[in-house]
């Protein structure tokens, strides 16, 4: 008798994913291909999704395991991404333009013109997004400047989740927690802001039919059925962004912060109240539309595993993987909290006052590395205090998901400068079960997502505040 399982279709900033999941939340099959974005024909600086290679990619992916599928009755898959990024479409999903990657600097100039279109104040307290420059709304305010014949022609803006939906469907949609990340949605009624919109000057046209996690987008069309090698009219199943599917996932509760650990950390608690005139108030700040229709998803996020990896690249340049890691990690361990005076400064997304200082000619590359992950700790500290005053909760532990869960050194110094216990989920793949999850409650295995994620045992690990812990202190007082 053949095993059920969902597919999830994982579209990652790193790593594009196929995985197979079973109604307990097991991972049954899996694949991974390096995902990367490209050069902009018009400049080299800017970056670029190709849509056609990502779903290459997908394809690579699901021949890979094309041998466990084949034991599998797949029951429905679904699709799960990155957020604020898609493309204008026309009636057949062609792209009009290509997909600007959240990486893409061309849309700084204009998120710091905002103001001349809409307060940024008001703009927060509609949509409660903060003032990322990798926006949604940036990207659509640069189309209608430099390319207003695409948006004129446009039968559609598709984030990137819809984008591939519509490929392996036909029908074009839109995700609701990708919207959820826009700025360019009415926060407390769900829908897209009239008020934006028009200050904008952006055509609701634009935006089809909203769909909620879990809801059927399609069937899966012949065409994509043959390229990917599976077996067609299975029921594609509506996610999204990758962040609210791994606060699911991670069998979170409500008032419980989880901070998702990959190239951005994204430090969030499932909320079913936010008083989004206080988001403005902390730079960084930002409010997403929950996975569930009654919750919302205040948080911060910064980059992160991102800064980290450039790290490797750049000073070992030879390590690949997980042996470059423990390398790393057996370095910097051998230095002790402070890395003697080493301290990594400012935004390296943005360039503004960022680098290194207290470099001598005694620093080591464990040292860039040391001061990058005690930046970085630093940074979820500050965030959590923020997140507690936006969510009116007080934390006594933190979650911690992702692919940064895996890094034990990094782990053990957040338990020692927050000085509290960080949980840790064992199964990694929290944005994948959450989203297969929803699959299974979408196809009717479930009677909705939360009786599927009643079907799954979680399992946690603990990381206790250590003998660095007072040190951290000590340092904290020093520098105040």
């Amino acid at each position: 008798m053949m095993q059920d399982a969902v597919l999830v279709l994982d579209c990652g900033a790193t790593n594009v994913r196929a995985i197979a999941v079973d109604s307990q939340g097991r991972i049954l099959a899996k694949a991974a291909v390096a995902n990367a974005s490209e050069q902009a024909a018009e400049n080299p600086a800017w970056h670029n999704w190709s849509l056609d290679q990502i779903l290459k990619r997908f394809q690579q992916c699901c021949h890979q395991i094309a041998p466990q599928l084949a034991g599998l009755r797949i029951r429905a898959m679904t699709v799960t991404t990155f957020g604020v990024d898609g493309a204008l479409t026309d009636d057949k999903g062609e792209l009009l333009y290509p997909i600007i990657s959240w990486k893409c600097p061309r849309t700084v100039a204009v998120m710091n013109e905002i103001a001349r279109v809409i307060d940024p104040h008001t703009l927060q307290q509609i949509s409660g997004i903060g003032q990322f420059s990798f926006n949604t709304l940036y990207k659509l305010l640069w189309l209608k400047e430099h390319q207003p014949q695409a948006l004129e022609n446009a039968h559609a803006w598709l984030f990137i989740s819809s984008l591939i939906n519509q490929r392996l469907t036909g029908e074009f949609t839109t995700d609701r927690t990708m919207a959820g990340t826009s700025q360019l949605m009415d926060l407390q009624t769900g829908a897209f802001s009239d008020t934006i919109l028009q200050r904008a000057g952006i055509p609701a046209r634009l935006f089809p039919r909203l769909v909620s996690p879990g809801e059927v987008v399609g069937e899966l069309r012949q065409q994509m059925a043959r390229f990917l090698g599976i077996p067609p009219g299975i029921p594609v199943i509506s996610a999204g962004h990758d962040t609210q599917f791994a606060l699911f996932g991670s069998g979170a509760g409500l008032a419980e912060p989880v901070l998702s650990s990959g190239t951005w950390e994204i430090l969030m608690v499932r909320s079913a109240h936010i008083n989004t005139a206080l988001l403005s108030q902390y730079p960084g700040a930002t409010c997403e539309l929950d996975s569930h229709p009654a919750c919302f998803n205040p948080g911060l996020q910064w980059l992160a595993s991102g800064v980290l990896e450039w790290i490797r690249k750049t000073w070992w340049p030879h390590e690949e993987g997980a042996a470059a890691y423990q390398q790393m990690m057996a370095e910097a361990a051998r230095l002790p909290p402070g890395a003697q005076g080493v301290t990594m400064q400012g935004n390296l997304l943005e360039g503004t006052d960022s680098g290194w200082r207290g470099v001598t000619l005694n620093t080591t590359r464990g040292h860039f590395y040391r001061a990058a992950l005690e930046n970085l700790t630093g940074q979820l500290q500050r965030n959590l205090q923020i997140l507690e005053t936006l969510g009116g909760f007080s934390a006594s532990e933190l979650l911690l998901v992702g692919g940064g869960s895996r890094n034990t050194l990094w782990n053990q110094m957040k338990a020692d400068m927050l000085g509290m216990p960080v949980k840790i989920l064992s199964e990694a793949e929290t944005t994948v079960v959450g989203a297969a999850l929803y699959a299974w409650a979408g196809c009717g295995a479930f009677a909705n997502p939360d009786a599927a994620r009643a079907s799954v045992e979680w399992q946690y690990r603990y990381l206790y505040p250590g003998e660095q812990c007072e040190r951290w202190k000590t340092l904290r007082s020093e520098t105040c």
